[in-house]
């Protein structure tokens, strides 16, 4: 039976975790426009841009594993709640170093670190504490309007930014500074019931979640599932190419493309959200996956910008019913003392199909054209959803997203 949507939003922990949420990625995807346009206005430099994301990267991927090992061991609202302050403080500090004149091109690649450091505990926090803030049988919703919230701020952050910066990078730092300390006090009011774990910190404790996922057929599936098609099948590095030379479009075409995927994700969140996904879980995250590879073929093909523009929404739709599957997955058959190291084990899998994924596209499109490369990349997906059905059964077979729990006998 289908629970009214205002069961959830009853939820007030959850709640109070998704306007966190919210409010955060907004600010952040904020913070990255800023922070990339005054770089590029302090040096002028392709690879300074490049490097600001790399050292972003690096930290978020050398401290994901310790980061899910401590996620476990402490109260996961409050870890969330310090990655926001940690960011906070960023943000307050390219205030001030921009009014007082002493913003550099030194300064901003530390404080991406900084931020690649904040990330790389935030996003198993923020994976691992929604389990304990709602029922299990509201879990796909709540994973649903999670979605749907970050999709916005994806949407609305970069433009928000870029309309701000018009008066200044200390205006859009400023407005990031207010909504990250508005995060951390949302987060510190979450207050979940989490018992940690005890267990001690060891090299095999913190490899914990790596060893369950290897284990679990289906959870193993499932991420690797995202790895590879995300990592073949995306095109979003290519989107200027396209845009330009194919689509025969400008920096406001180019906008709409970047921006179809998450319209796509955002609009599915909603669907999802009225009518969650209850049963052929497992067939329905695979067709979604292959959906994701036909989508991305016509994409490449295509020479019609409304046509390319459409693709990509239904490629964004797709990807979000896989998000909502696998992450649904992830939680309910995860126990709760490790789900922090699990998380974070699925955090290195997104973080590395996103990256190399535009390293492959890249590398791809300069052996065989941007068209051949897109085209490659869809069939490929198309292909690795199929041979998902018979690698791993245990996923390909599985019916409900929450298994109802054998009664007491």
């Amino acid at each position: 039976m289908t629970l009214p949507l205002s069961q959830l939003f009853a939820q007030r922990r959850f709640m109070r975790f998704w306007l966190a949420r919210i409010s955060g990625t907004t600010a952040n995807q904020m913070l990255m426009v800023a922070v990339a346009w005054q770089m590029y206005e302090l040096t002028e430099s392709a690879w300074d841009l490049g490097l600001v994301g790399l050292f972003q990267f690096v930290p978020a991927l050398l401290l994901t594993l310790p980061a899910g090992q401590v996620v476990d061991r402490v109260r996961r609202s409050s870890l969330f709640a310090l990655t926001m302050l940690g960011q906070g403080s960023v943000a307050l500090l390219l205030v001030w170093a921009t009014l007082a004149g002493f913003v550099s091109r030194e300064l901003i690649l530390g404080v991406s670190v900084a931020l690649g450091v904040a990330r790389a505990f935030q996003m198993p926090a923020q994976q691992a504490i929604v389990p304990l803030l709602v029922p299990e049988s509201m879990l796909a919703r709540a994973i649903a309007l999670s979605a749907m919230g970050m999709q916005a701020s994806v949407i609305c952050g970069p433009a928000l930014g870029g309309l701000l910066y018009v008066g200044g990078a200390v205006v859009v730092y400023a407005v990031c500074t207010t909504l990250l300390l508005l995060a951390f006090v949302l987060a510190l009011l979450i207050g979940e019931r989490h018992q940690p774990s005890l267990e001690t910190a060891t090299l095999r404790s913190m490899l914990a979640g790596v060893v369950f996922v290897w284990n679990n057929k289906l959870l193993l599936g499932a991420t690797s599932l995202d790895l590879f098609a995300v990592l073949l099948g995306g095109a979003t590095a290519l989107l200027p190419i396209y845009a330009r030379d194919i689509l025969h479009t400008g920096p406001e075409g180019l906008g709409l493309l970047r921006a179809a995927p998450a319209v796509g994700a955002l609009l599915m969140s909603l669907v999802i959200l009225r009518w969650p996904i209850h049963r052929r879980a497992g067939h329905v995250l695979l067709a979604s996956v292959a959906v994701f590879g036909v989508a991305t073929i016509v994409f490449g093909l295509s020479e019609s910008f409304w046509l390319s523009l459409l693709a990509l929404v239904i490629t964004g739709a797709a990807d979000n019913i896989s998000v909502v599957i696998r992450s649904t997955l992830m939680q309910i058959d995860t126990p709760n003392e490790i789900r922090g190291r699990v998380s974070a084990v699925n955090s290195i899998f997104i973080g590395a199909s996103n990256q190399l994924g535009e390293f492959e596209s890249g590398a791809a499109a300069a052996a065989l054209g941007v068209v051949g490369s897109v085209v490659l990349g869809g069939v490929a997906t198309v292909f690795i959803a199929a041979g998902w059905f018979r690698l791993f059964p245990a996923l390909a077979q599985r019916d409900q997203l929450v298994q109802d729990k054998p009664a007491n006998p």
